[in-house]
């Protein structure tokens, strides 16, 4: 008879923090955390130490009374990509995308220092005083056709745009890095909006006053930015880029508190909270939802939390549907009423404009929201392709009429 294998585990370099009566496993370069029970955290730990599973499963049962399937247990951390072998088997984990590598952790350090936290939030207070004192106006919406030409104001708008989000989240890889996890940034998209995004999935790993730093650094810069033209204005500085500036930065602030959108603001939120995962939880409860409208029925998957995070999530949830069906209605209204009949002026003074000025401005309008809104599919399709080619193909399957 052939002896049952009793395999080592070896485990990746491996981070763990505490998290109310769980703990919180993962290591950096790889997107998924664990939450561990202590016989968990007790398993993983003795596995660590170079015990086979069947010694740690003695172990287990010795010391805590438990029966932990320890083979099982470690598979499932070798499917969260926390495991390099179990015996002779490897498990190859592709390396994550970093953005400025050579950027190391002992480079922007400073970048967590309170000091500097204190004089970024001074800056938009100092603006906001020197406005008032000096009877100063604040930029009004008006301030952003300042140009003779639309082309001149679309692309210095577009331009001072993508310049703040590129800050923005230059902020958030910045203090990441400083915190010791690696991050990139990558465009996506959020419902109707192009936006760009820092992957931090490691800062879940650290403990809250980091987390909340990354969390809030871009906005923290885009208030010190904001604060900078309120400075300029109140001291006379005459340029029509400085309100273009503020405006842009004023707008960004109204779309991180969409929070149903995984803004800045929505992670903020999730970890006072307490809550794991707000996104999906409440996702998965509107499905349980749908599901009981169609009278299929199923568990509750908020079953297992905690009073004070249902109701969290209840509350997410309905905040989540409302915000989005407001979004996309004001997004196809703008889309009906000012894309679409800018991009057919323009497209008719491309063909019928005497004036070969008049014609270049109505090409590089058409040129920038075509541009925009295919990279926005494109981004999109990438995201969601995979669901609806999924979606479609069982809808195919219904419509195929069964023989009898």
């Amino acid at each position: 008879m052939t002896a049952e294998p009793d395999p080592t585990v070896v485990l990746h370099p491996l981070e763990v923090r505490r998290d109310r009566d769980e703990w919180i496993v993962g290591r950096q370069g790889n997107e998924q955390v664990v939450a561990l029970p202590d016989t968990g955290l007790a398993a993983l730990r003795l596995l660590g130490e170079g015990r086979t599973v069947r010694e740690t499963r003695a172990a287990l049962r010795r010391d805590t009374g438990r029966d932990l399937d320890v083979g099982a247990f470690a598979e499932s951390l070798a499917a969260a990509g926390l495991v390099a072998a179990i015996g002779e088997r490897r498990f190859e984990s592709e390396p994550v995308p970093v953005s400025f590598p050579r950027l190391r952790q002992r480079h922007v350090r400073w970048s967590l220092h309170p000091l500097l936290h204190a004089l970024v939030l001074a800056v938009p207070l100092a603006g906001l005083s020197a406005v008032g004192l000096r009877r100063h106006a604040l930029p009004s919406w008006e301030d952003l056709v300042w140009a003779h030409y639309g082309t001149v104001n679309l692309l210095v708008q577009s331009l001072v745009a993508w310049c703040l989000i590129g800050l923005h989240e230059l902020a958030h890889l910045v203090t990441a890095r400083a915190a010791g996890v690696a991050g990139r940034v990558r465009l996506g998209t959020r419902l109707q909006f192009l936006v760009a995004q820092t992957e931090v999935s490691g800062i879940w790993l650290k403990d809250r006053r980091a987390r909340l730093t990354v969390y809030l650094s871009g906005l923290a810069v885009d208030g010190a930015v904001w604060g900078g033209c309120l400075l300029a204005l109140a001291a006379g500085v005459r340029s029509p880029l400085l309100p273009v500036v503020a405006l842009t930065l004023v707008t960004s602030f109204a779309n991180q508190c969409l929070v149903f959108m995984r803004t800045d603001l929505y992670f903020v939120a999730q970890d006072l909270t307490g809550c794991r995962n707000l996104y999906s939880d409440a996702g998965a409860y509107l499905r349980h939802l749908a599901a009981r409208l169609l009278r299929r029925p199923g568990r509750d998957p908020l079953a297992g939390l905690r009073p004070g995070e249902r109701w969290m999530l209840k509350a997410y949830a309905a905040g989540a549907v409302a915000g989005t069906a407001v979004c996309v209605l004001v997004g196809v209204r703008l889309l009906l009423n000012v894309t679409w009949p800018l991009l057919a002026r323009s497209a008719h003074r491309l063909v019928t404009a005497a004036d070969p000025v008049l014609r270049l401005d109505a090409l590089v309008t058409v040129l920038v929201l075509t541009g925009l809104q295919l990279l926005w599919a494109r981004l999109w399709w990438r995201r969601h392709g995979t669901r609806v080619r999924r979606a479609a193909g069982t809808v195919r399957r219904w419509a195929v009429p069964r023989s009898a």
